[in-house]
This record gives C-alpha cells, sequence and structure tokens, in this order.
C-alpha cells in the first residue's frame, strides 16, 4: 500500500499538470490585431506537436507501467486518469485534424499576401475550400474557429492592399 500511495501522488501529480495544459489550451488566444490566416495554421501545428509529445509520454512504458500496478491495486485515481487520457487524446485528434484542413487553405496563403489586386480571382477558390472545411470537420466547424479565420483571411487581404496602395 506504501508503493501504491506513492505511485498514486505521482499520478495526481501528472494529473494536475495534464489539466493546467488542457486549460490553457483552450483559453483565448492573443494576436495582433493584422495577423494573417497563416498565423492560424502555425496555431495548430503547435497545438498539434504539444498534444502528440503529451500523448507521446503517456504511451511511455514507465508510464504504462504506474498505471498497470494502479490497476491491479484498483486505486481510484484511474478514473480521473482515464478522463484525462480521454481529453488528450480528443485535443490531439482535433489539432491533427484541423491541421489538415488548414494546410487545404496554404495554397492561397500566397496569392493573398502578394501585393496587387491580383489575389482577387482566388477568393472564390479561397471561398470555396472554407466552404469544404466548414462542411466536413469534425472539429473546425465551429462558429469561432471559422470566425477567427474569416477574421485572418481579411487582415491579410487589407495589409495586401495597403502594400498595393503604398507601393503604387
Amino acid at each position: 500500500t506504501e508503493v501504491t500511495e506513492k505511485l498514486e501522488e505521482v499520478v495526481m501529480i501528472w494529473t494536475k499538470q495534464i489539466r493546467q495544459v488542457l486549460v490553457e489550451s483552450e483559453q483565448i488566444r492573443r494576436e495582433a490585431d493584422d495577423v494573417g490566416p497563416s498565423a492560424e495554421l502555425e496555431h495548430w501545428k503547435s497545438r498539434m506537436s504539444s498534444f502528440n509529445s503529451l500523448l507521446d509520454e503517456i504511451k511511455s512504458s514507465r508510464v504504462k507501467k504506474i498505471i498497470s500496478i494502479l490497476q491491479a491495486a484498483r486505486s481510484k485515481t484511474l478514473k480521473q486518469w482515464k478522463e484525462l487520457d480521454g481529453s488528450i487524446t480528443i485535443a490531439a485528434n482535433e489539432a491533427k485534424d484541423n491541421v489538415r484542413y488548414l494546410y487545404t487553405l496554404d495554397k492561397f496563403f500566397g496569392p493573398l499576401a502578394n501585393a496587387s489586386p491580383v489575389m482577387m480571382e482566388h477568393i472564390p477558390s479561397l471561398m470555396n475550400t472554407v466552404c469544404m472545411i466548414y462542411c466536413t470537420s469534425p472539429y473546425y466547424n465551429t462558429s469561432e474557429h471559422m470566425t477567427s479565420l474569416f477574421l485572418k483571411i481579411t487582415n491579410q487581404m487589407i495589409n495586401t492592399c495597403k502594400t498595393y496602395l503604398c507601393e503604387g
């Protein structure tokens, strides 16, 4: 029981740290007012990397051994652990899925950033791709995500037009 108690303490520390990561990942992002759509992709790539690292750690042999010992001891701390494991898996899947969908927009970021009104010819294809993301993505099709993306696309268009006007 002494070993079990020590292992439960370790798992409780991990649980607290993982909860902190999850809470931080859900906080509202602070970004510059004129940030473009490539920042959205970078945000999700960073989040995917963080959660994949966390998943790798959770699936390590050291963690698995501790969890199996606590399972054998029928520890009550495992209920919280399993819930967090599920939450991390969901967050990692969301980030991976969002990166995959946002990469479909990546080909538009260059033309959108070019200092030329020619970017306008890319807008219909860009909007069709955004619509496809909204219709098919299981995670990114929320009002919050789509508003953030449209805001960044609009920011990029405004910045491109400003640059064009200042150069001309």
